[in-house]
């Protein structure tokens, strides 16, 4: 049978990997959700169709949205700005907040499944390394920068959405997506370039849990055909210190390794001088105050519910650096 899927942000790092699997089906009628001036080079040759709109603007969806009736359909909302950086920027909550209401108003308008992606950050740190679970209740006031706030607050109304309006919607928190095409050049992305291209001369203690963005597409697809409204999933996969990281990718690479690790209060002291480079570059920034806090904090995350509920699956560290390499190699060579 037929079925409809509506991915927002469809040309970002996820949303690509998600267009690229539900694809594979041929059956599935994909349509992907790209700004007016988005570049779309990370959908070039994959069955989809593309859409110019904003969700910011309302009246931009109402072409993706025209829905025939009697046919199955599923909105996965990925169109979001992650954002690191310590200088406030407006288009952070005008984006993550706003333009996710109305997409939920379109997706109650025609009676449709959302799977939200939201984001571990959305999810209140414990203390003391104790595990982090899936939490029904969102306080932005206890989360900590602007993206985290935004996905908090965000979180709260989808859910207050399905208790007032029977918003058919569940909600998924990644932790620190890495992987292959990674056409918007994170800063993951970023940090891997500098290891493969030798530039990185060090790194810092603390780590983080890092997880294959093709295994969170995987689960995210399986969340669309679940009965599940209401409900979250943290799609995590392990803690991953930043010296295990880029000494991986200094092994699928075969380069140097990187000896020198800066203890967490360096890097913090100079992080806002990094900050101010990488603007003057127009370069993605490797390390600021917000990610160096992210670094230093608690990511004991469970995803214990989306293994049992989604069928979620982590693959090897290992392999997903090999992969991710090699895709930058590709992108090189192009």
């Amino acid at each position: 049978m037929k079925k409809i899927y509506i991915v927002t942000g469809a040309n970002g790092f996820l949303g690509n990997n998600i267009v690229r699997k539900l694809t594979l089906d041929k059956e599935n009628e994909v349509r992907a959700l790209v700004l007016p001036t988005g570049n779309v080079k990370s959908l070039e040759g994959i069955n989809c169709k593309i859409y110019r709109g904003d969700v910011t603007k309302s009246d931009s969806l109402e072409e993706i949205f025209n829905i025939p009736e009697g046919i199955e359909a599923y909105v996965i909302h990925c169109a979001a700005i992650v954002y690191i950086k310590s200088k406030y920027n407006a288009a952070v909550p005008n984006v993550n907040i706003n333009g996710t209401k109305n997409v939920v108003q379109k997706v109650l308008e025609k009676n449709l499944k959302l799977v939200y992606v939201s984001s571990v950050h959305a999810i209140p740190e414990k203390e003391n390394g104790e595990l982090i679970k899936e939490i029904s209740v969102f306080d932005p006031n206890k989360v900590k920068g602007l993206y985290s706030k935004t996905k908090s607050e965000t979180a709260g109304y989808i859910l207050e959405m399905v208790k007032t309006q029977n918003l058919n919607a569940c909600i998924v928190h990644p932790s620190g997506i890495i992987g292959p095409n990674d056409y918007k050049n994170s800063h993951l992305t970023q940090l891997i370039k500098e290891v493969v291209k030798q530039k990185l001369f060090a790194c810092v203690r603390g780590g983080y849990d890092f997880v294959d963005v093709r295994d969170v597409a995987d689960a995210i697809i399986s969340a669309c055909n679940k009965e599940n409204r209401g409900e979250c999933y943290i799609l995590s996969n392990r803690y991953i210190k930043i010296k295990e990281l880029v000494d991986i990718v200094s092994e699928a690479s075969n380069t140097k390794k990187v000896d020198i690790v800066l203890p967490m209060w360096f890097a913090k002291l100079v992080a806002p001088i990094c900050e101010i480079y990488y603007n003057i570059k127009n370069q993605t920034p490797l390390f600021t105050k917000y990610s160096l806090y992210v670094l230093d904090s608690n990511s004991n995350f469970s995803n214990e519910k989306a293994k049992n509920d989604l069928g979620y699956k982590n693959r090897d560290i290992k392999e997903t650096i090999k992969d991710t390499v090699e895709w930058l190699d590709r992108m090189d060579k192009t």
